[in-house]
């Protein structure tokens, strides 16, 4: 009798904590996220151009790329590799 009282206990939790978070999800998504902690509240992220590496094609970041500046062109290379297979030809 006691461990059916407990189980029903433990049932009743996992639905009530499921209910809850589903109610939490939809009230999210209606309002949108919550502020960044840190003074960043209403902070938007900002799209950033990507370039492709000359060597391999991938897309790179160019702020965190490997660059290579020839003549007025800068180049952005996705990994050491590819730079120095680029400068060897």
């Amino acid at each position: 009798m006691l461990l059916r009282l407990l189980l029903l206990l433990i049932l009743f939790w996992m639905f009530a904590r499921a209910f809850w978070s589903l109610i939490e999800g939809v009230v999210r998504g209606v309002t949108g996220p919550a502020p960044q902690s840190g003074g960043r509240s209403g902070h938007v992220p900002v799209s950033v151009k990507m370039a492709p590496c000359p060597k391999c094609g991938t897309y790179v970041v160019p702020g965190k790329a490997i660059s290579m500046t020839t003549g007025a062109h800068v180049l952005h290379f996705c990994s050491d590799t590819c730079r120095a297979a680029y400068a060897s030809r």
